[in-house]
């Protein structure tokens, strides 16, 4: 009886009523639930999205040590002083192993870690490029049919690929640092169109200066006739210097409402596509698994009858994957 009542409990109908009461242990378990993809998942989402549209979602990202977690830490802080409430996804590497997040929100956010109104949740990236999977655009829709005011992406990096968070995004702030290349790097990953802010962190650091202004002189050169540029701005994590700057920028800046407009269709084709690949996936999958199709083939790859490319487009020709 009691294991029947417990499992009651964490129903994803449960947990959804809970989430829309504003019970923060139903929002995490529905978190979890949802990222792990347990039977039933589809459905709570479908119950939580007409409650969903309200947050501002910001995007943080940048190379490997600009103090992303520091920043993302003090601006949170000063979104609760100006009495909002705080949603942070913080995408992590994934273990090689588990699959989980390598890092952990405690040791990442520990200033902020105990405030009611901050939310914080550590997810992998589950070897996405981008950093960002399906599950955390759905973590998102989940902290904004909560109530959260602001939602937070902090993303694992930047590259070539991993420009993802701009499709889940209001705003996204790119971060650099003095004495790392960063005005090279972001030529380099193309990150110059998805930009809305350019923030260099550790200001206190020689160079600072240097790095705005080259940022800002590729963001001149690269810019059309008349098209307003991407502010660039200091800031100081560690010492909470241009913080409240930063936040007023965040609340008050005027979207171009083309480029949010193209944004947003961008994101809503490209989580279309995720979906349905994840969908098909797991059908291929189990239907070749029940018919013992893959034992087969994994076999005569293993033999060198046949190579894996091949029998894919097979498999798929005879459509034996649905």
């Amino acid at each position: 009886m009691i294991i029947k009542r417990k499992s009651m409990n964490n129903s994803w109908e449960n947990l959804v009523d809970g989430l829309k009461n504003r019970d923060v242990r139903a929002m995490a378990r529905l978190i979890t639930f949802v990222e792990n993809r347990e039977s039933g998942w589809e459905d709570a989402m479908k119950a939580v999205y007409p409650d969903t549209g309200s947050a501002r979602v910001f995007g943080i990202t940048g190379s490997p040590g600009v103090g992303k977690s520091t920043l993302t830490s003090e601006i949170s802080q000063e979104f609760v002083n100006r009495g909002l409430t705080v949603g942070i996804i913080a995408v992590d590497p994934s273990s090689p192993f588990s699959g989980g997040a390598l890092l952990g929100d405690r040791l990442r956010m520990k200033k902020i870690f105990t405030m009611k109104e901050v939310f914080i949740r550590s997810m992998a990236t589950r070897g996405t490029l981008g950093g960002l999977n399906q599950a955390a655009r759905d973590v998102v829709r989940i902290l904004d049919a909560y109530g959260k005011d602001i939602i937070l992406i902090e993303t694992v990096g930047v590259g070539q690929d991993e420009i993802e968070v701009v499709k889940a995004a209001d705003l996204v702030m790119v971060i650099c640092v003095p004495g790392q290349g960063d005005g090279i790097q972001a030529i380099k990953a193309g990150i110059m169109e998805i930009a809305d802010f350019f923030i260099v962190n550790k200001a206190d650091m020689q160079g600072a200066d240097v790095v705005m202004a080259d940022i800002s002189g590729m963001l001149e050169l690269s810019a059309e006739k008349d098209q307003s540029l991407p502010p660039v701005l200091k800031t100081s994590a560690m010492k909470s210097e241009g913080i409240k700057e930063l936040v007023s920028m965040l609340l008050h800046h005027k979207t171009d409402e083309k480029k949010y407009a193209r944004r947003r269709e961008l994101g809503v084709k490209e989580e279309i596509f995720n979906l349905a690949k994840e969908e098909i996936f797991q059908k291929v999958r189990k239907k070749w698994e029940q018919d013992g199709v893959l034992d087969e083939i994994v076999k005569q790859v293993m033999e060198k009858k046949k190579d894996p490319y091949t029998i894919v487009k097979e498999l798929l020709e005879q459509n034996k994957c649905l």
